[in-house]
């Protein structure tokens, strides 16, 4: 019978630079203390009401080291950003692509393609601007009317068309994992970054988005090292959504303990960025405590 390491020698699916085993275990990983992760939340999650100065300070007072905004379109919006993000002594953990739902970067019509391209290098330049390193990207959407061989070949040939600005700004180009019909497998997702051969592809997972037709520890051995960002979400109170059941381990409920080690495993020490409902000082109090449970191996639910 042939043994695991084998088939993936001789698996045709290995045609990619790079191989699909994301990490190496240590066998003395479990004696260590959990690696740093860094907290940040998406700017979205903070009080809509407020000013943006004070929106930073409160995620700041929260414990939150950085946040997530989305595309900024004019120079004075970026510097409003700079500006609210010095004086909370705030950092920037991302900057997440606004445009890739409303005009797909696969779509049929080339203008609504070229209107996503255009909103991809806004994004871009916010985050070499703003020292964030890291675009999050749909890459696209498959539907009735596009097909799933059509958005893998469109979205990775604009992505390449992409890849000399990302060189040039030093910022990565991060796919996340989302709920377009697309990318469905952890071996597919690798295998799609890997295809494109750069240091400026990498991933973005969402451990919560991954839950209906997987589990986030599976994927995040599979990325390995290709792992950009993480986004958190099912963690936070009053959210209705199944738990993991240690005596039933085919439950779809999140093994938080489990995230963790994973992300351990892989050597990862990046942004941990929430990506939850918006709320007042107290919701992010909590937030940030949930987060530093999870953050130290514990079950932030």
């Amino acid at each position: 019978m042939m043994n695991r390491r084998e088939f993936l020698r001789s698996s045709s699916l290995v045609a990619c630079s790079g191989s699909w085993v994301g990490y190496a275990a240590s066998t003395s990983l479990a004696a260590q203390p959990p690696r740093a992760l860094r907290k940040g939340a998406c700017v979205g999650v903070l009080p809509p009401a407020a000013s943006l100065a004070e929106r930073f300070e409160l995620a700041r007072k929260a414990g939150f080291e950085g946040v997530e905004p989305n595309t900024l379109n004019t120079p004075e919006e970026v510097q409003q950003y700079k500006a609210a993000a010095k004086a909370a002594g705030i950092a920037f953990t991302s900057i997440m692509n606004s445009d890739h739902w409303k005009y797909p970067l696969t779509d049929n019509d080339p203008e609504v393609v070229k209107k996503c391209m255009d909103g991809i290098r806004t994004s871009m330049r916010n985050a070499h601007e703003l020292n964030a390193g890291v675009v999050l990207l749909v890459p696209g959407i498959v539907t009735a009317d596009v097909r799933y061989v059509d958005v893998y070949r469109r979205s990775q040939d604009r992505i390449r068309e992409l890849l000399p600005l990302a060189k040039e700004l030093g910022v990565i180009i991060a796919i996340e994992n989302v709920g377009n019909r697309f990318l469905l497998s952890p071996l597919e997702f690798v295998r799609y970054v890997n295809e494109l051969d750069s240091p400026f592809v990498k991933a973005y997972f969402d451990i919560g988005n991954i839950v209906t037709n997987g589990y986030p520890q599976d994927w995040i051995r599979t990325i390995g090292n290709r792992l950009a960002r993480v986004h958190i979400k099912r963690f936070e109170p009053g959210v209705d959504h199944p738990k993991f059941d240690p005596a039933d381990r085919r439950t779809q409920g999140i093994n938080w303990v489990e995230v963790r080690k994973a992300l351990d495993e892989i050597g990862y020490t990046g942004w941990l960025t929430a990506e939850v409902k918006s709320g007042d000082e107290i919701y992010l109090r909590d937030l940030s405590a949930r987060m530093d449970k999870f953050i130290a191996g514990e079950s932030p639910t």
